[in-house]
């Protein structure tokens, strides 16, 4: 059984913020399965579906973006999956708009939903996909940068990174996540 979590802030507000990069990629696995929210429970909505023989749980919390590892934990431990079947999707500010990054760990680097899943998991050790979503300019914090919206010139970059992490996961249904951050990082 794989996992994918998608992190974000639920709200109408919070739609289509740099901070929601995550649930972005989940919503785009959604319809690229023609699939729906079915389920709600944990502290999230969840949609799920069969690959190859292998279960697939889609999920995005909705314990807001600091308190993700509320929903995370006991999903996992319900459905006793095993962290090497989880990946964790998220917004990184150190990365160009548009560029993608695998890793099969790490620290939150300054992000709190990755520091929530971190205390709430006990490890480092769980899979992510990083979407860039580039810094600041111009001295603009970056709490107002990472809950604002894409600018218009970013919106193709930002579409194809959604795209390629959607990808990833799919890659990652099938064959090693070793196999797919070697296609994927490259």
């Amino acid at each position: 059984m794989k996992l994918f979590v998608g992190l974000g802030n639920p709200g109408k507000e919070y739609e289509e913020t740099r901070h929601n990069v995550g649930f972005m990629v989940i919503d785009e696995l959604v319809k690229r399965w023609n699939l729906s929210y079915s389920q709600a429970k944990f502290n999230g909505v969840f949609a799920s579906h069969l690959i190859s023989g292998e279960k697939v749980i889609l999920c995005k919390p909705l314990t807001y973006m600091n308190l993700s590892g509320e929903c995370v934990r006991p999903l996992i431990d319900y459905f006793k999956i095993d962290l090497e079947d989880v990946v964790v999707i998220y917004d990184d500010l150190d990365l160009p708009v548009g560029k993608i990054r695998l890793r099969t760990k790490g620290s939150a680097g300054g992000h709190n939903g990755i520091k929530s899943l971190i205390h709430h998991l006990g490890t480092e050790q769980f899979k992510r996909i990083r979407v860039g979503i580039g810094r600041p300019q111009n001295g603009q914090k970056i709490t107002d940068y990472v809950l604002g919206r894409f600018q218009a010139e970013e919106a193709s970059e930002i579409k194809q990174a959604i795209d390629r992490a959607a990808d990833a996961c799919e890659k990652f249904v099938t064959q090693s996540f070793l196999q797919v951050m070697n296609e994927f990082n490259a």
